[in-house]
């Protein structure tokens, strides 16, 4: 309680102090603030005996042991082979990470890996005690990454419910799951306060308010670790929580992912800041780093907010992890050597496929003194006091504690409850016109969109994969479809669900219940330039019109991980739900939106936004308690049944020059990225800027022109003349560093007609570091598409980065070159996780 205490104090002042109140953040003008952060003082309490036996323990450790304590690689480039040699710390799964590389493999194998790396950890030539292996895993939203696991409604979602013991629940049955399969450790809660929705993470955050995230956080530890202060503590089914991503990764400029929080000290406390005493208070034992910076600085590099604000001001005595190769974007430092992070108070350091020369430098740097070795000690120090405080030494290889192996407890049906009650408490009704829901039991029901029968949709990113696609209903045994809810809801009450994605029917239904909304994403491929829901078919809302213009009510389910600007789709439904990603339980939409008999009420909507609602595609960011706040659902609003749900008709139109799709996408709609630029380039001359439709090189051997696909030239068409090398690229603003997106699944993918086949080898590759162009063959491609018609290929990024690729400083991401003839048409250029089948690297 004392940084609530202090809080109060600081917050309160003089009770003569003019004062300015927003949601969550209350400050005092007239009180000098210099930004400290709060004292905590942690329910788990050090115990001298616990303390005694780190040092023991720590007395007798080689510097190699201590330095690869302070190392976790990934199991997709580590052996347990590997571990037994090394003696690493931990390891941990990334989002597309698993045992044999098998994402969609049975839970049993991650028990037995999970044994193989206790065992390689427990069998290695210790110097003194041996030490064990913990594993580390994103159960963000359940135990994501595990067929079969529980999976509970995104972070966003569960802001809406306002429902903090939920939260512990929700907690207490990810550890059980994951106690399951013998993993020890879980990367959450994210306690980001997300201020611009843009953010491709913005449904990993409960709310754009830090009061929702204060209130959540320690809930959440609790749940995961167990109370503080009682046996319930690191005991059986219980793992390590995370807080992250310390700190201010929800207020980066743009909603740039892994970008920069201009935050005044005051705001990052008070603000981005406000999830972290609570989650201390309640005992939480690891905190992972922000790849992002503050103020121009990376988070991993700065010790005035590692060391400063976590240990010396708020007291935190666990252990600081870093995210995926993030102390790699530290200035002056590398994947594979970063003494910066570990002297500004890393302790841990997430190496996932640099471990091998991260451990050789690190090394190294400590026995020159780069990192003094009373720094290895404490980071060392630090590790082994949450592995003793958590059990670690006593629990035994992981198939031997309690509840492993007792597969049945995946997605049991006293789990899916909770993630059902979940569900309803997090829907929020935005509009019902003449109260046409809740719907009637026996009523004909036509259930249409391309969500309605997709879990993978519903769930959204970081489920089964990094990007949640590339998964199928069949992938998910103990989940339920929106479809499938709904349909077991009327069966019981006398009518009829019949699924009809593109809203085709035979016999008339009474009402259609539309669910639609974003495909998944995670970070990065997520981020957008503007909020406007925008498919570039607009099916769903021709759906929809199409639907009311038959005389058919039209019951929306948005599915999205932010809010978004759907006017028009609002328009055009008789009732609109924001549903965000509710998980596996598609069930719990049903118990809301179907009622009893003669349409009685079952569940009320309960669902409040956490985040406010635009009412313009460009308004962002857009917070309560703004100037000029004007949304159009504000914070907290939220229909229920015994309300009037009207809405009167929404403006649809789409203010000029407002970019339209994912940051992922480097061309698209006709559109680039702001301060991107298409180029022409003839071999030893100079660059030509495209600046409208049409453009040509010096001598005529490179010209594009627009062609239309979707839209009016919508598409470029680029024609090679064969009297010499010439070549088209997208070049970026700024250089990028996708180094995270070439270690996973996703490809460079690109939307194209081949006009005329090419007569010479064509290049297809990236421009990187100082200049320097790498690239892959593709004629082959291109000669055996089929003539005249849009395809996709799909180029793997590690493909370009074996090529040569630098992929932490991209320059252009995509250009294509030939001195032959060629007309190519390019509609879309995305890096992304491939819907199609990916290409091998290059073909001639």
């Amino acid at each position: 309680m004392a940084y609530r205490l202090l809080l109060l104090a600081a917050l309160l002042g003089s009770t003569a102090c003019t004062q300015t109140t927003t949601r969550g953040v209350r400050t005092n003008a007239a009180v000098q603030d210099d930004g400290r952060w709060p004292a905590v003082v942690s329910r788990v309490r050090p115990d001298a005996a616990q303390e005694r036996r780190v040092d023991a323990i720590l007395a007798k450790m080689s510097v190699e042991e201590k330095v690869a304590q302070t190392i976790q690689p990934d199991i997709g480039s580590v052996t347990p082979a590997d571990v037994k040699k090394y003696k690493f710390g931990s390891v941990l799964n990334g989002g597309n990470s698993s045992p044999g590389g098998n994402e969609t493999g049975p839970a049993s194998d991650w028990l037995k890996l999970a044994d193989a790396f206790w065992e390689a950890s427990m069998s290695a030539d210790w110097a003194g005690e041996k030490i064990p292996v913990i594993w580390g895993s994103d159960a963000v939203h359940g135990h994501s990454n595990i067929v079969g696991a529980t999976l509970f409604p995104h972070n966003i979602g569960l802001g809406a419910a306002r429902n903090p013991e939920l939260i512990r629940r929700i907690g207490e049955v990810t550890a059980l799951e994951m106690a399951v399969t013998g993993l020890d450790w879980d990367f959450s809660p994210t306690l980001a306060v997300v201020r611009d929705d843009r953010w491709g993470r913005t449904y990993e955050g409960f709310s754009e308010d830090p009061a929702i995230v204060r209130d959540y956080s320690g809930k959440m530890v609790e749940g995961l670790q167990g109370r503080a202060g009682t046996s319930d503590f690191m005991g059986p089914g219980k793992v390590i929580a995370t807080a992250k991503h310390f700190v201010g990764d929800g207020g980066t400029l743009g909603g740039k992912d892994q970008g920069d929080n201009p935050s005044t000290p005051q705001q990052l406390r008070d603000i981005h800041g406000a999830g972290y005493p609570p989650a201390i208070e309640a005992g939480v034992q690891a905190i992972m780093a922000s790849f992002s910076s503050v103020r121009g600085q990376k988070t991993h590099g700065d010790r005035d907010l590692l060391t400063g604000a976590l240990r010396e001001q708020m007291g935190f005595d666990g252990l600081v992890v870093g995210d995926w190769n993030a102390h790699g974007q530290v200035p002056g430092c590398t994947n594979t050597s970063c003494p910066q992070s570990m002297n500004a108070g890393l302790d841990m350091y997430m190496a996932p496929d640099s471990w091998k020369d991260l451990y050789t430098n690190t090394l190294a740097q400590v026995r020159s003194g780069v990192i003094p070795m009373t720094r290895l000690n404490e980071a060392v120090r630090r590790i082994l006091r949450v592995k003793v405080r958590a059990g670690m030494f006593e629990k035994g290889k992981p198939s031997s504690r309690a509840y492993a192996g007792q597969f049945n407890l995946l997605g049991s049906s006293a789990h899916r409850a909770v993630a059902r009650q979940a569900v309803r408490e997090s829907l929020v009704l935005l509009k019902n016109q003449n109260r046409t829901l809740p719907l009637a039991a026996n009523a004909n029901i036509l259930v249409a969109g391309d969500g309605a029968d997709n879990i993978a949709k519903q769930a959204g990113g970081w489920t089964l994969t990094w990007q949640g696609t590339g998964v199928t209903n069949k992938d998910f045994p103990n989940a339920q479809s929106i479809f499938g809810g709904i349909q077991e809801a009327v069966r019981a009450g006398g009518g009829t669900a019949t699924l009809s994605v593109d809203g085709r029917y035979t016999t008339k239904p009474d009402v259609a219940v539309v669910v639609f909304g974003e495909e998944p994403y995670a970070e990065f491929v997520g981020d957008r330039p503007a909020l406007e829901f925008s498919p570039a078919d607009k099916k769903d809302l021709e759906l929809m019109r199409r639907l009311k213009a038959a005389g058919i009510p039209v019951v929306s389910v948005f599915l999205s991980g932010r809010p978004m600007w759907v006017n028009p789709e609002l328009n055009a439904s008789d009732a609109f739900v924001a549903a965000f990603l509710p998980g596996s339980e598609g069930g719990g939409v049903a118990d809301v939106l179907i009622g009893g008999p003669g349409r009685a009420v079952r569940n009320d909507f309960k669902g409040k936004l956490s985040y406010s609602w635009p009412k313009r595609p460009d308004q962002t960011p857009l917070n309560v308690g703004d100037k000029n706040y004007d949304p159009l659902f504000a914070y907290g609003y939220g229909l229920t049944y015994g309300v009037n749900g009207n809405l009167a008709g929404l403006s649809e139109e789409r203010p000029a020059g407002v970019s339209a799709g994912a940051d992922g996408v480097v061309f698209g709609r006709a559109g680039l990225p702001t301060g991107w630029s298409l180029d022409l380039i003839e071999d030893g001359g100079t660059t030509v800027p495209v600046t409208g439709n049409a453009g040509t090189t010096g001598s005529g051997r490179l010209v594009v022109a627009g062609v239309d696909r979707r839209a009016q030239e919508d598409a470029r068409r680029f024609t090679w003349n064969g009297t010499g090398g010439a070549t088209m690229q997208f070049a970026a603003a700024q250089p990028l560093d996708i180094s995270r997106e070439a270690n996973g699944e996703l490809s460079l993918i690109v939307d194209y007609r081949v006009d005329q086949a090419p007569s010479a080898p064509v290049l297809l590759g990236m421009v990187s570091g100082a200049g320097a162009r790498a690239g892959l063959p593709i004629a082959g491609y291109l000669r055996s598409a089929p003539m005249g018609q849009w395809t996709t290929m799909a180029i793997p990024l590690r493909c370009l980065r074996e090529a040569g690729v630098d992929m932490q400083r991209v320059s252009a991401p995509v250009w294509i070159s030939t001195a032959g003839k060629l007309t190519l048409s390019v509609s879309d250029v995305r890096i992304a996780s491939a819907a199609v089948p990916q290409n091998q690297c290059g073909r001639p």
